[in-house]
């Protein structure tokens, strides 16, 4: 559904390296963390509203359909609350395209800044800067492994609660247990190194990790890692399932699959996201379960930034309530998935 015209401009800035332009659902609903909340950088009287707020989203990538649902549903809620001035760039992936836009913004004086991070390590310095100049930054999606004074917030997914929940699929799934391989996302992001130890801390003892590599969360990369397994290992004898950490590998990883004779459900495979290709995989029986990661993170977004523009408290940490899907769902719920 498009957003409604608003008189308000959303501007997609070129920032100072020219970054060039680039998760049928409800946005989930928020469960706070029980720990205490983030005062606001800087407290106010309380009346700003949306036609006040100049936010930064320094998207990381377009790298798959999730984070195309993200960056769509954090475009359409701007447009639909009127704010301001949306600042958005795409990093391409690169850390160091996030941080030189971070930077831009904060030259600019933007009133918040959302970040989803490419890896958890490497941004003190920058959202040292990001405090000192008296703007707040929500972490979106992936975690940063910065000191916690240094931010106000996060919102997106529990990624361990997803490992554990792939974990206890494979359990089920082979309760005699065996081997499974890994695709794993980007080394170094949160969403990899949660999922990846999740997984690790519920598997079943009689369950083996063969391997793991990285696809980087792309299509195109996981076709040949799943490519070399299968010059490694034989399917059905050496391994019996793939746990693997997004759809979009998945479907990567299903091409590679069909082309070496690999029939739907000779391995139990088990993915991360629910978006319109993990449901289809469902529906074509590659797929025994999926794990939901939800994108539309948009409105929580923009309902935190407003509160710390007010100088209100948030929590520390906002989760998405998400859930397993399985094969006997996916072709009536796929008609409703919008991502």
């Amino acid at each position: 559904m498009k957003a409604p015209r608003v008189s308000s401009t959303i501007v997609i800035a070129a920032l100072l390296i020219s970054i060039l332009a680039s998760c049928g659902q409800a946005p989930a609903t928020t469960t706070p963390d029980a720990g205490a909340s983030q005062p606001a950088a800087a407290a106010n009287t309380g009346t700003k509203t949306y036609k006040d707020m100049t936010l930064c989203y320094p998207q990381l990538g377009a790298e798959s359909d999730w984070r195309t649902a993200n960056t769509a549903s954090i475009k359409e809620t701007a447009a639909s609350l009127g704010i301001k001035q949306l600042v958005f760039s795409d990093a391409q992936q690169k850390q160091e395209n996030q941080i030189s836009a971070i930077r831009a913004c904060i030259q600019q004086g933007v009133d918040v800044i959302a970040l989803p991070p490419v890896v958890e390590d490497g941004w003190d310095a920058v959202l040292t800067e990001a405090k000192n100049a008296n703007i707040p930054v929500i972490v979106v999606d992936r975690s940063v492994s910065a000191d916690p004074s240094l931010y106000a917030s996060y919102i997106g997914s529990d990624m361990a609660l997803e490992g554990e929940r792939a974990a206890a699929e494979f359990n089920k799934l082979l309760p005699n247990g065996g081997a499974i391989l890994e695709l794993s996302g980007t080394t170094g992001s949160g969403a990899a190194v949660g999922r990846a130890e999740g997984l690790r801390n519920k598997l079943n003892a009689n369950i083996k990790i063969l391997d793991s590599q990285t696809g980087n969360f792309t299509r195109a990369e996981a076709v040949p890692v799943m490519q070399a397994f299968l010059k490694k290992y034989k399917p059905g004898t050496d391994f019996q399932g793939v746990f693997i950490h997004n759809d979009d590998m998945g479907i990567g990883a299903i091409e590679a699959l069909k082309a070496a004779g690999v029939k739907p459900g000779d391995l139990k495979i088990v993915s991360v996201d629910g978006t319109r290709g993990g449901f289809q995989a469902m529906v074509d029986g590659w797929f025994q379960a999926d794990v939901e990661c939800n994108p539309l993170l948009g409105p929580q977004v923009f309902e935190m930034a407003l509160k710390l523009m007010n100088g209100q408290p948030v929590d520390r940490k906002v989760l998405t309530n998400e859930t397993v899907y399985y094969p006997d769902q996916a072709k009536e719920l796929l008609p409703t998935r919008t991502y």
